[in-house]
């Protein structure tokens, strides 16, 4: 990382970040990394190993980035501490209701986005996305895991991993330096899985 990053202070840094400037959130994405790691020490996930305890920690981080607000009281390092521990905590209810699935490899468009005081499952924010038309999107309770099933199966293990990192909030760019891909890797890995999960829907109807 350039010498001039590094002497820079967060809000310096998260100000550059506004402006687009990749150098400084991977300046920023370095200097937290290893606070990341210590939190993740503390945190034990069902069916995940220490790497993807690390990986949620850092899913935190991006959204800290993403979502400090310069007139906060609050510091940015300890809004970042805030937003890496919730992240690992949402990991680990999530984790939790899976049954010993791993987080890297899998995702359930019918669990809830948050906790269990938030209603909106994944499969509604496939909607929300404008994946396929509301009306389509009328089905019973019965029909839900067959169609959950049918979306993740047409999937290729890259492309589940990419679904995983999107429905958590990340944007593709972010998704891309998580996977160390290039954007335009992701953002076509994203067009693919809407074509596959509307044609799926298109089946049903």
């Amino acid at each position: 990382m350039r010498l001039k990053y590094e002497e820079k202070t967060d809000l310096e840094l998260l100000r550059l970040t506004r402006g687009k400037d990749r150098y400084a959130e991977e300046a920023l994405l370095e200097r937290y990394k290893n606070f990341v790691r210590v939190k993740a020490r503390a945190y034990y996930i069902i069916g995940a190993d220490k790497d993807d305890i690390i990986q949620e920690g850092t899913i935190g981080l991006f959204k800290a980035i993403r979502d400090y607000k310069e007139n906060n009281d609050t510091t940015f390092f300890s809004f970042a501490d805030l937003c890496v521990t919730r992240q690992i905590m949402t990991a680990i209810k999530a984790a939790n209701r899976q049954k010993h699935i791993p987080l890297n490899s899998s995702v359930s468009l019918n669990r809830n986005v948050l906790d269990e005081d938030e209603n909106s499952t994944y499969m509604e924010l496939l909607s929300d996305g404008n994946l396929t038309n509301p009306e389509t999107l009328v089905i019973g309770n019965e029909e839900r895991e067959n169609i959950e099933a049918k979306i993740l199966k047409s999937l290729s293990k890259f492309e589940k991993q990419v679904l995983v990192y999107h429905l958590r909030g990340l944007k593709y760019t972010e998704i891309a330096k998580l996977m160390n891909k290039e954007d335009k890797s992701i953002d076509n890995a994203l067009q693919r899985i809407k074509k596959k999960v509307l044609n799926i829907f298109k089946e049903k109807n």
